[in-house]
């Protein structure tokens, strides 16, 4: 499963990879790669992932949640 601190990482590396382009070709490395980090990590936190409509799945976790409740 990917969890969305994952996601925020693969966001950041992107992003960096990006930054440290666009600031080569710019002149401004420091500036670009902070751009493309903080760029990167807002869409790498944006991405939900799937919910699974699956009745096992769905069982599993009404019972769990009962459990904590009680």
């Amino acid at each position: 499963m990917t969890n969305k601190s994952k996601l925020t990482g693969w966001g950041m590396a992107v992003g960096a990879i990006l930054g440290a382009v666009f600031g080569t070709v710019a002149g401004h490395v420091g500036a670009w790669l902070a751009i493309g980090v903080a760029i990167g990590m807002l869409l790498g936190a944006s991405f939900r992932r799937k919910p699974t409509d699956c009745p096992e799945c769905a069982q599993i976790h009404r019972a769990h949640e009962m459990k904590r409740q009680a």
